[in-house]
Formats: structure tokens, C-alpha cells, sequence
């Protein structure tokens, strides 16, 4: 175990598990719904880490379509649920990788611009409820790319900042990170391509959670 580092939280989709395909068509789901004209997927990608409001509201900026969100988010949610029903896979190597941090001593967290009950509903679905030491959702703290989140982690679990890494896919989460003061590492398969990632400063960029593992078995 890295005895500098204590703390690992990571982000949930397009991270830990490969939904980011889901979300995509949810999203085309829900605007189709609501007579909105369609982003494109790299649009869509843009925006996902973002709590499902503040998400909306920048792919549909415009007067008079917030008064949608409320259809959008309700027609977003059943499509996503009743794809969920088989819950989405982690990405290869992750759930053994995560398995040997806790075995390791580490505190594990997640902070995701899931809600409660969805990212309740996928760790039931993986047996997962109690793997994690803390996590928190959009819906009950401020939206990346505030800090809030992962303070509250911090304090949660008794840390400073600088024992702890927060691992995402998004600048949202790299954002958030380097405003906790806490070293943000990338991962290249996620939402967001790596040269935009790259822009926020991560102390590492990884392909696997193998190479996060040998990380911090280096260091």
C-alpha cells in the first residue's frame, strides 16, 4: 500500500462502469420526447459527470426550454432505468483491481453526478452496497465541478487533501479535483477525450486500473 496516498474516490460512468453508451441513447430519448433538437453523441459526452439539471441546461441553453427539464428528467430516468435492468459492466480489470485497494487498506469513495437512488439501485445490482467507504451523489451536494463533494468525502473519512487522488473520465471531475486540492488522475476511455483531459493537469493518465495499481505500488 502507497502509505502517502490513503484515499481513493472515483467517478462512477464512463470510469468504474461502461454505461456511457446508455446515457447517450437516454438523452436522445428524453429530447425526442420533448421536441428538442438532437446533440450529437460528442456533445452529449460532453456533459455527462454533470448532475442531470445542470447537464441539460448546457446542452439547452436557450429562454423557454428550461421549463422542459422536468419531462426531459422523467423521460431520461425510466429510459435509463429500464435499460439498467441488466446493470452496466465495469470496464475490464476494474472490479479486481478495486477489490485489491480494499484488501490493500485503502478508503475507497465514489463521487458521481449519478442520484441517490440510481447509483443505489447499480451497486445493489453488482452486490456492492457496502464495498464503498462513502459515496455521494449530485443530488444530495452540489454538481461538479464544485469542490463540495469531495470535501464532504474528505471529512467523511478523516483525510487531508493530499493523501487523496479522485480518478475520473471528465474535466468535471479533474476540475473538481485540483479545487479540493487533491491530485486528479485521468482515464483515456471515458467520456472525454485524453488531450482535453490533459488540459486540466491530471498527475497521471491511465488506459487500465492496472496501471493505477502499479501507480501507486511505485510510488
Amino acid at each position: 500500500m502507497n502509505t502517502q496516498i490513503r484515499l481513493l474516490v472515483f467517478d462512477w460512468d464512463g470510469t468504474l462502469v461502461n454505461s456511457l453508451a446508455r446515457i447517450v441513447a437516454s438523452v436522445h430519448h428524453a429530447t425526442d420526447l420533448c421536441g428538442l433538437k438532437r446533440c450529437t453523441d460528442a456533445e452529449v459526452h460532453s456533459i455527462i459527470g454533470l448532475s442531470l439539471k445542470h447537464a441539460f441546461l448546457r446542452l439547452y441553453p436557450e429562454p423557454g426550454q428550461a421549463r422542459l427539464y422536468d419531462t426531459f428528467r422523467q423521460a431520461y430516468s425510466a429510459h435509463y432505468l429500464e435499460q439498467e435492468q441488466d446493470p452496466s459492466p465495469f470496464y475490464p480489470g476494474v472490479r479486481d483491481v478495486l477489490e485489491n485497494f480494499r484488501c490493500a487498506g485503502y478508503l475507497l469513495a465514489v463521487a458521481t453526478g449519478k442520484s441517490r437512488q440510481g447509483l443505489d439501485r447499480i451497486l445493489q445490482g453488482h452486490g456492492m452496497q457496502d464495498f464503498f467507504d462513502i459515496t455521494r451523489c449530485a443530488d444530495e451536494t452540489r454538481s461538479k465541478p464544485d469542490p463540495l463533494m469531495l470535501q464532504e468525502i474528505l471529512a467523511h473519512c478523516a483525510q487531508p487533501a493530499h493523501k487523496a487522488i479522485m480518478v475520473g473520465d471528465s474535466t468535471f471531475d479533474l476540475q473538481m479535483a485540483n479545487r479540493a486540492s487533491i491530485a486528479p488522475v485521468a482515464v483515456s476511455y471515458g467520456a472525454q477525450p485524453l488531450d482535453v483531459l490533459q488540459q486540466e493537469h491530471p498527475v497521471l493518465a491511465i488506459d487500465n486500473f492496472t496501471q493505477l495499481q502499479d501507480w501507486l505500488n511505485a510510488s
